[in-house]
């Protein structure tokens, strides 16, 4: 039977983050990715957005985790050369009872060492002529990145410090055992000390073939897919512009690449099957949702481009829940970590996470 200290179950930019974090402090690492390539699934389904920390509860993981991430991914990018953008984004209200939502917002991102600057009607045009709010918010932390170079950038740095990056192959199960985890990759058994489950939407799929872990600890999965809009050329944006936020979502925001192309969304659709089509016929309720902020959205202009699905732990209708992290304090198995529900920030959180993963490995 083939050794190995740590196991890292995940090819995305979570997981090469932690294998990288824990190649680095010395460990003998191998990261196991069922696709054939390296974020395939979650991390190149996104907005590519680096969050400034702004809803999530204060002292929550998501909150202290994503603006600790930020600021550690600013460096990464600017000391590894992977392409980035300190644009900016404008959350904007369209009506008095949104502009009176605003101030929440920006209290809940002071609590998390945020800085927002409240911006009049007249601000934001000065800023952003063609958007029409009656007041806004700007977040000038909030920034765009390649989340591929990134995640090239943290497999080279990985491998260059020992970890095996396989991909093509599935850890299909795992049993506890009084030497370690036994885990099934492939057609092999793999003893490990350390096993981090940070598979995205795989992770409660690998936590449920887990022998030897309280079921009790595997929580219930929900699939919210978020379909994104394209339009062709840029008529002038320079930032970010994100709507008041909704139940689930932040709402259909515009969003900038690195060539200025502008994509809108995600919207959220409950699914309960993984599947990546984006339904041109949604693209309706972009034009409205749009229009409440850039009233001079051309009819005929929106594309559907691509989807990317979010491991949601709350279903529809419920509020919305902090990351799951869980190590042996929690469940009781030696050297196991479960990552569940890492979503949105998990892509400006990535290389706290791994410290954070670490740190639960230590204990």
């Amino acid at each position: 039977m083939d050794t190995v200290e740590c196991l890292v179950v995940g090819g995305g930019v979570v997981g090469l983050a932690i294998a990288r974090r824990l190649a680095l402090a010395g460990r003998e690492v191998m990261l196991v990715e069922t696709s054939d390539q390296i974020g395939s699934g979650i991390s190149s389904r996104n907005s590519e957005v680096i969050h400034a920390g702004i809803y999530y509860r204060p002292g929550s993981l998501k909150a202290r985790l994503c603006v600790a991430g930020k600021h550690a991914l600013y460096d990464y990018c600017r000391n590894n050369a992977v392409p980035h953008q300190r644009c900016g984004k404008l959350i904007v209200a369209t009506d008095d009872e949104e502009a009176s939502l605003l101030s929440g917002i920006r209290r809940t991102a002071a609590d998390n060492g945020v800085d927002l600057t409240w911006l009049s009607c007249a601000q934001v045009q000065e800023l952003e002529p063609q958007v029409r709010a009656t007041a806004g918010l700007l977040s000038d932390t909030t920034g765009i990145i390649d989340s591929h170079a990134l995640m090239r950038g943290l497999q080279r740095d990985a491998e260059r410090a020992g970890a095996g990056v396989v991909v093509a192959q599935s850890a299909q199960g795992a049993t506890v055992t009084d030497e370690g985890i036994v885990v099934r990759v492939g057609e092999s058994d793999v003893l490990c000390r350390q096993v981090v489950n940070a598979a995205g939407l795989g992770a409660v799929a690998f936590a449920e073939r887990l022998q030897g872990l309280d079921p009790a600890h595997v929580p219930r999965l929900f699939l919210a897919k978020g379909n994104y809009f394209t339009v062709t050329g840029n008529p002038g944006f320079s930032h970010l512009i994100y709507p008041v936020p909704q139940q689930a979502g932040l709402g259909v925001h515009l969003t900038l690449d690195l060539q200025a192309t502008i994509r809108f969304g995600p919207d959220v659709e409950w699914i309960e099957q993984e599947d990546y089509t984006v339904d041109p016929t949604r693209g309706q309720e972009f034009y409205t949702a749009i229009r409440r902020y850039w009233p001079g959205l051309p009819e005929g202009a929106l594309r559907p481009d691509y989807a990317g699905i979010r491991p949601k732990l709350q279903g529809p209708g419920h509020a919305a829940r902090d990351f799951m992290i869980e190590s042996a304090r929690d469940h009781g198995v030696p050297g196991l970590v479960n990552l569940f529900g890492i979503e949105s920030p998990g892509l400006t959180a990535c290389l706290a996470i791994a410290d954070h993963v670490a740190g639960l490995l230590d204990e």
